[in-house]
C-alpha cells in the first residue's frame, strides 16, 4: 500500500469533501454527475479528482447503463488508518491503545436484537 499517494489524494479540499461525501453513501455509491452537483463542481473537474482518487485506491466505479457509480473502498480506508496506527506507534500499545480507544465510540457494534 502506498500510504504517501492516498494521503495526497486526500490533501486536496475538494477530493477529501468527495471521499467524505461517498463513505457517508456506502454501500449505495454515487454517480459521478450527482457528485458533480453536490460539490457544485465542474464535471471534467470532478472527473480529474475522481481519477487522483481511483489512482489513489480510495475509490472505484462501475458503470451502470451510462452512469458510472463511485463507492468508497472502506477496505483501503481501514488499511490506511491501520497503517498509521502502526506507523506511528511503532508497536507499542501504551501509545495506540487511547487512540483506538478514542476511535471506538465513533462506531459502536449494532447489539442483535437476540440478546
Amino acid at each position: 500500500m502506498e500510504a504517501t499517494e492516498a494521503f495526497a489524494a486526500l490533501a486536496q479540499p475538494t477530493r477529501l469533501e468527495t471521499f467524505r461525501l461517498l463513505v457517508r453513501r456506502e454501500p449505495a455509491g454515487i454517480p459521478a454527475g450527482e457528485l458533480a452537483r453536490f460539490l457544485a463542481v465542474p464535471q471534467n473537474t470532478m472527473s480529474a479528482h475522481l481519477a487522483v482518487l481511483s489512482r489513489a485506491g480510495l475509490i472505484g466505479g462501475e458503470r451502470q447503463s451510462r452512469s458510472i457509480i463511485y463507492r468508497a473502498d472502506l477496505a483501503r480506508l481501514r488499511d490506511l488508518v491501520l497503517f498509521l496506527l502502526k506507523d506511528c506507534c511503532g508497536g507499542r500499545s501504551d501509545l495506540c491503545m487511547p487512540i483506538i480507544d478514542a476511535l471506538t465510540p465513533c462506531c459502536p457494534p449494532k447489539v442483535s436484537a437476540d440478546v
